[in-house]
């Protein structure tokens, strides 16, 4: 029976092309949110679920980050990272300079913010659940419109490319996790993710925090924070760190912090993705 794997849908996102990257061979199923990725994960529905976790240019989906930190029984045991080169298409006989209306996923838009003030200034940016639900929204105008998606949806709906590589560094790239019940194996070449916080604020706590990393000579790759929203002014902190959870240096170091925070929540080990 070939492996299930939920994705952050429709068909033609990049999304769906980090899942056929994962796994060409797997039976993939569509779902309309990152939430719901997850819950099709830890329910057993599918065997596992892949969502865009970063972006070059923006930063962190926070969507993600807040389903690592909040759903249980979830895992990651994969990263995978792909360049993206954002496409502007259009209905048959649509031209550029008569666009009102650009349709794309938040994300997508804010990578082009550069192309679409520069080309299309007058053109209202209207936000879509995907990058392709954003050229089903295009086909659905009232006035003319484009919308910036994968290459491969114009293929899908049938419409025109009216430009191309929109994005605003040629440096674009999204990190990609896989979601399962379980993380990886150590291979020798992995990364951990974290995320931690305190049950009260106080100088020095995230300094000490961190030391236990340097402590035991660990590289720390990400650092950043999200709100508890439970309290104004509380953070959870999330870390990527070098090194497999079960590695005796990042061991000591997770024990470390353990006694220090409030809360302590693995949200994988897995290896490092190697382009």
């Amino acid at each position: 029976m070939a492996k299930r794997i939920a994705f952050f849908g429709p068909a033609g996102t990049y999304t769906e092309e980090a899942a056929l990257r994962h796994d060409a061979s797997a039976e993939l199923q569509a779902f309309s949110t990152i939430a719901a990725v997850g819950q099709a994960v830890s329910s057993g529905i599918t065997d596992e679920g892949v969502v865009p976790i970063e972006n070059s240019l923006e930063g962190s989906v926070t969507y993600t980050l807040d389903l690592l930190i909040s759903q249980p029984g979830l895992s990651i045991c994969k990263e995978i990272v792909l360049p993206i080169d954002h496409y502007l298409m259009a209905k048959p006989g649509t031209r550029l300079d008569n666009v009102q209306v650009v349709y794309s996923h938040p994300q997508a838009l804010a990578q082009c913010r550069n192309y679409l003030e520069r080309r299309l200034p007058k053109a209202h940016q209207m936000a879509s659940l995907s990058t392709v639900e954003a050229v089903v929204d295009m086909k659905a105008s009232k006035v003319p419109a484009a919308a910036i998606a994968p290459r491969r949806a114009a293929d899908l709906h049938g419409v025109d490319i009216i430009a191309q590589s929109l994005q605003d560094s040629p440096n674009n790239v999204t990190r990609f996790v896989v979601l399962a019940r379980a993380d990886h194996p150590p291979t020798g070449k992995d990364k951990t993710s974290i995320c931690f916080s305190f049950d009260q604020d106080a100088p020095s706590l995230l300094y000490h925090a961190l030391g236990e990393f340097a402590q035991w000579g660990i590289n720390l790759a990400k650092v950043e924070s999200r709100p508890t929203k439970e309290l104004l002014g509380r953070y959870i902190f999330l870390i990527d760190c070098d090194g497999h959870r079960t590695d005796p240096p990042v061991a000591a170091a997770l024990a470390g912090l353990a006694r220090q925070a409030s809360m302590l929540k693995v949200l994988g080990s897995y290896p490092r993705w190697n382009s």
